[in-house]
């Protein structure tokens, strides 16, 4: 058994924003020899993260301006260059202190430096969530509009800027805001996707990914993207920004459509949003994740079950193309000799699917369209029948493995793929695994080779099961577009040179999946 070492380092009055120090630590542990890395910013919810996740002992001696490295090993030697790869990674410019270099200037110390330096009307929060709401504060009263990237800020204090905002004709996206397109701009996770007329509004974010990735492949475009956060839709919050982000797409002569995709939204808020959306005087294309009952027919409102389905329905309106799920392109409606030729013998009792997702939305999805065909569906989203331990599976599981409590003092899987990883060598274990089924979601800050780094696992896995003479599938959806920094036509074909069967869509992979468990099912 190997004995683990753990340093810390501190590095005095160093900031960088939380989605960058999330890849380094991705990248630092990587390397050879480490267990686990992280990179945080030293405030009091990062350092009770880290000691929850067994990284720090005791008190390091280190406030929230500074930075904190902790690297567990077997080698000190390794440790001490992870050390210093980090320590070289970070003293490098940042754009913003090239751009000071350049104009011979200082570096601004607050928002309203920055503005004075670069005139702009929307300011990216990205600090720890402690510090969060203040900083929105801070931006809103300067007049910007706010994309708050941070997570961990209380309802309350959600509340508290959505109205301020509302009040004074600005918008807030956010919370926890992953993914949103401004004038053509990426910010968080998004793709890059053609500019076009349809608008969309997403409570979540990889919610949003898939369908404007979609609706790119689909040949439409995108005016812009919003989101707002995935509580915008809670009964306390009540929707602020999605009926803020609803008027202000109505008025916007450059959208023609509109998509508005959420989780469960409350169904008080969600009459109130649908009754705005039937006064847009334009179609709305709505997608409420597992909603009940289904959007009201009305003129204007088109309703999607799901996300693949809104994508579909946006486009064809943008086209002047009147929608029907049964007659869209692509639709398959005989079975696909790719699932005949998934190879290896049927096992008996083999039987169940299991969902190893890093976006929440298309884990809901999942959970969603699985439990349609097979009944009970355990997962750790909000919707029962829930996982008595998330760390293990049990029947047909789906796994968000962006919840809090699997990420807790490691960066999140769109950007580290090894928690994904084990779990896949757990679950190609289980006598019971007849199907997995994944994920892989591209974009600005996710992880610059996911299928790449998925392959050799998934093929050791598939490897595995042959050798015991047993079936093993694997079922996979890609998010992202040719123009995307991990370019998706390349990572389709490292999952299928890898032995994965690749749906166009998360809703046709779940669909590919359910065909293959019937298969074994009734074998």
């Amino acid at each position: 058994m190997r004995t683990m070492i753990t340093l810390t380092r501190v590095i005095p009055n160093r900031y960088r924003d939380s989605l960058s120090l999330m890849q380094l630590s991705a990248r630092a542990a990587e390397t050879s020899g480490v267990d686990a890395a992280a990179v945080v910013m030293a405030t009091d919810g990062n350092r009770a993260l880290l000691r929850d996740a067994g990284l720090l002992a005791g008190e390091a001696d280190a406030g929230a301006d500074d930075m904190l490295v902790v690297v567990r090993g077997d080698d000190r030697k390794i440790i001490e260059q992870v050390f210093a790869a980090l320590e070289e990674e970070l003293s490098r410019a940042t754009p913003a202190t090239r751009a000071a270099a350049s104009a011979n200037a200082a570096l601004p110390r607050s928002l309203a430096m920055s503005l004075e330096e670069t005139p702009g009307n929307l300011a990216l929060i990205s600090v720890p969530g402690e510090y969060a709401a203040a900083e929105a504060l801070k931006a809103l009263r300067l007049g910007l509009h706010v994309m708050l990237f941070s997570a961990g800020v209380s309802e309350a204090d959600e509340v508290a800027l959505k109205r301020y905002a509302n009040a004074n004709g600005l918008l807030v996206m956010g919370p926890d805001c992953g993914t949103a397109i401004i004038n053509g701009i990426p910010l968080g996770f998004a793709n890059v996707v053609r500019r076009g007329d349809i608008g969309c509004i997403g409570a979540a974010g990889t919610g949003l990914q898939e369908v404007t990735t979609l609706i790119h492949r689909y040949g439409g475009g995108l005016s812009q993207v919003v989101g707002t956060g995935g509580r915008d839709l809670s009964r306390a919050v009540g929707g602020l920004s999605t009926l803020q982000a609803l008027d202000a797409l109505a008025r916007d002569p450059a959208t023609r459509v509109i998509a508005l995709v959420s989780k469960p939204p409350d169904p008080e808020v969600a009459a109130r949003v649908l009754e705005r959306a039937r006064r847009a005087g334009k179609p709305v294309v709505v997608n409420f994740l597992g909603a009940a009952p289904d959007v009201p027919p009305a003129p204007g409102l088109v309703s999607a079950r799901t996300l693949e389905e809104a994508a579909r329905a946006a486009v064809a309106l943008s086209q002047g193309v009147a929608f029907s799920p049964d007659t869209t392109p692509e639709r398959r409606t005989q079975p696909d000799d790719r699932l005949a030729d998934a190879g290896g013998p049927r096992t008996p009792g083999r039987r169940f699917i299991r969902g190893l997702y890093s976006g929440g939305t298309l884990a809901a999805e999942a959970v969603l369209l699985m439990r349609e065909a097979l009944g009970p569906v355990y997962s750790n989203t909000s919707m029962p029948p829930f996982l008595n331990d998330i760390w293990k599976s049990q029947g047909h599981t789906v796994v968000d493995l962006g919840d809090a409590r699997l990420t807790r003092g490691r960066p999140h899987p769109m950007i580290d793929p090894r928690l994904r990883a084990e779990r896949i060598l757990r679950e190609a274990a289980d006598p019971e695994a007849a199907v997995i089924l994944l994920d892989v979601v591209l974009g600005h800050g996710a992880h610059d080779d996911p299928a790449g780094s998925l392959a050799p696992v998934i093929r050791e896995a598939a490897q595995a099961a042959k050798r015991a003479g047993k079936r093993l599938s694997f079922v996979a959806s890609v998010c992202g577009t040719p123009d995307d920094p991990q370019n998706a036509p390349q990572q389709e074909r490292r999952l299928e040179d890898a032995g994965v069967i690749l749906g166009r869509s998360n809703a046709e992979a779940v669909r590919m999946a359910l065909e293959l468990a019937r298969d074994e099912r009734h074998e």
